[in-house]
């Protein structure tokens, strides 16, 4: 049929597909289904299936991480789609796979199903790499905890004294007591002379009793530790390597306070090197969910909490806007002090963090550099503080001139 124009929907499982398809074209829609495997043979099956049908689009649903190999076998063979999972929801009691394949199909020709935004193939190997090494930065972090706590059952109060456990003085102390290391005189002379600490303290605090056991986990854990940190490096220099020819939008992106370089490349590899995706400011922070929210019934909304967005956006914006209202003299400060008492400091870092949202997509969308203003007053923000410090004391009774120490356009009063 000439006019057709097909569609097909894949309910996603572990093991098995349940794939429907329809003309979208038709008044009432009649559904072809088939099953199908997930495995390679499986899929290559499925693509040529959906190839005889003159599929021109597919919806799937982002089942954990198998929608992953369904989506990369049907690449570039026609337009896709990845919906979310609640967006497709049944009524209890009636539900079945190929239910749910046709609902899927029904529901993205009515404009009901909420898409998932996948990016490009070379993104989205950034976004593996990138959040590969997030996640040993947590394990780092999990393996400091656990050696801290093996430390106190030893009874050695190290971490009290030392700011940073792993550390160069700390390694060393801690290599020493894993080789079987007991007196606490030489232990606290492997100290790096620039601690805190006197040497009768860190004698006193490594004055513990280890166990066999212990030395043997604590070696343990010295071990995962370089690893760690080894398998770190390697994916430093894979980063580097594949974000190489965007080193100008790395370079704009650090400009902006709270912004180092890894968090540039890990928001390069979230949301691509020009944010080419989103048209608007708006439509990245709604996607990213650090804008208020809406629950709208009967004319009013009954909350403005922000919707669950992109979790590892929303994580790294939270981060940086907690670094970025400590820097000094930076607008973001300021601004981030003037809405403080009003809002209270969990709400006002978040109103940075959804700033800082859209900063980013100027510099990236644009290709602008950014610029601070923070040591510059504001011409209409001092106006606006003078004409509320005039009415609070003629409020007082108080009858106010105003005249300017230096003249000028900024302080004038007639400005």
């Amino acid at each position: 049929m000439e006019d057709a124009y097909n569609i097909a929907g894949i309910d996603v499982h572990k093991k098995m597909l349940a794939v429907v398809v329809a003309n979208a074209r038709d008044t009432e829609l009649q559904f072809e289904c088939r099953k199908f495997g997930t495995t390679i043979s499986e899929l290559r099956h499925l693509s040529a299936w959906l190839e005889e049908r003159g599929v021109h689009e597919t919806a799937m649903e982002s089942t954990a991480q198998y929608w992953k190999p369904v989506w990369i076998a049907l690449e570039g063979q026609c337009r896709l789609h990845l919906a979310q999972a609640r967006s497709n929801r049944g009524p209890r009691g009636r539900k079945t796979d190929f239910r749910d394949a046709k609902r899927i199909v029904s529901r993205l020709l009515s404009g009901d199903l909420i898409l998932s935004y996948v990016p490009e193939p070379e993104q989205r190997w950034w976004r593996t790499l990138t959040r590969s090494r997030y996640q040993l930065r947590e394990d780092r972090v999990r393996l400091q905890n656990q050696l801290e706590n093996l430390l106190e059952e030893c009874q050695i109060k190290l971490s009290s004294l030392i700011t940073d456990l792993l550390g160069k003085s700390g390694r060393r102390i801690l290599r020493a007591l894993a080789e079987g290391e007991s007196d606490p005189a030489r232990l606290a002379d492997l100290g790096n002379w620039r601690l805190h600490a006197s040497k009768e303290e860190l004698r006193d605090a490594l004055s513990g009793q280890p166990q066999p056991l212990h030395r043997q986990l604590l070696s343990l854990y010295l071990e995962r530790l370089d690893l760690i940190e080894s398998q770190m490096a390697t994916l430093e220099k894979s980063i580097a390597g594949e974000l190489h020819a965007h080193q100008e939008a790395v370079t704009r992106l650090v400009e902006i306070p709270g912004i180092g370089v890894d968090s540039a490349q890990q928001i390069i590899a979230e949301i691509g090197p020009a944010a080419a995706a989103f048209p608007s400011a708006a439509q990245l922070a709604s996607w990213v969910g650090v804008c208020p929210g809406r629950q709208e019934s009967a004319g009013e909304s009954s909350s403005n909490r922000s919707a669950k967005g992109n979790r590892t956006m929303r994580r790294l914006l939270n981060q940086l806007a907690h670094a970025a209202v400590k820097k000094k003299g930076c607008r973001l400060q300021v601004i981030f002090r003037r809405w403080l008492p009003r809002m209270g400091y969990k709400k006002a870092v978040w109103a940075i963090a959804h700033r800082l949202c859209r900063l980013i997509w100027k510099v990236l969308h644009d290709g602008v550099a950014y610029v601070e203003n923070g040591f510059e007053p504001n011409p209409k923000a001092l106006k606006e503080r003078r004409r509320r410090l005039v009415a609070d004391l003629r409020k007082l009774g108080y009858q106010v001139e105003l005249t300017p120490l230096t003249p000028g356009p900024i302080l004038n009063p007639g400005a």
